[in-house]
């Protein structure tokens, strides 16, 4: 263990080369406390982040100081330096709203990859162990308060290895893992009003982790893993005509 303990923290951090990502990733699998202690740094990460977001300031908040900050417009001697300020104001609430969006959508990001992480550390990373999705799928029924469709991975370099609910924001959501060659991928299914703050979608990256997000029907797609980029978008794809069909 002590060879990989000063590398856990930026494992978690995906800044990991991508050999000794993999080496890591299968010493996780065979080491309880390694795996033991990625969960609780996982754990830790996502407590802070909730934390942080109890005071973030509120619309009420933001109100308060634009009350504050009005009433002295009126002691700027022109009307040129009133409205200057006026500008000024409403700039910075814009880029205010813009900063709020941004961390909101890479906090989304952040506690995804946390998500795969602590799937990849766990000893039992799925519930529901199969490679049939006439199996995986039904297995959630009763389980999340919405359902979807898998795809058809015949003739694909895909395979399916099984699934578990996740929960983000308290909120239960499907995860389902993939295989390719050694890599493993996760795709996470959500309820869209989950992410209400938070809707950027497209392709991302994460240090060593590749992610393809998007929307429909109402639900919000994510996958993600340490495979090729083209992977992740080829595996994005089939997702995606899984849920069209």
């Amino acid at each position: 263990m002590d060879q990989w303990t000063d590398k856990l923290e930026v494992y978690l951090d995906g800044e990991l080369p991508a050999a000794e990502m993999q080496a890591l990733q299968e010493h996780v699998r065979a080491c309880p406390s390694c795996a033991a202690d990625i969960l609780s740094r996982v754990q830790m990460k996502r407590a802070v982040q909730g934390a942080a977001n109890r005071y973030r300031p509120s619309a009420e908040f933001r109100q308060q100081v634009r009350a504050q900050i009005a009433p002295r417009s009126s002691f700027v001697p022109t009307r040129i330096w009133a409205l200057a300020a006026a500008l000024l104001i409403v700039l910075s609430l814009a880029l205010f709203s813009v900063r709020q969006r941004e961390v909101a959508r890479q906090q989304v990001f952040s506690e995804i990859a946390d998500l795969h992480v602590s799937t990849l550390a766990s000893a039992n990373p799925v519930d529901v162990l199969s490679t049939d999705r006439h199996t995986v799928k039904p297995w959630f029924q009763g389980k999340l308060p919405f359902t979807f469709d898998l795809p058809e991975l015949q003739n694909s370099e895909f395979t399916l290895v099984g699934g578990r609910v996740a929960y983000l924001e308290q909120s239960p959501g499907a995860e389902l893992i993939y295989q390719i060659r050694k890599h493993q991928i996760s795709v996470f299914i959500f309820q869209q009003r989950v992410f209400a703050s938070a809707s950027d979608e497209g392709a991302q990256r994460r240090a060593t982790f590749n992610m393809e997000s998007w929307s429909h029907n109402d639900l919000r797609y994510f996958v993600i893993g340490d495979a090729s980029a083209q992977n992740i978008h080829n595996l994005a794809e089939l997702m995606r005509q899984a849920a069209q069909s």
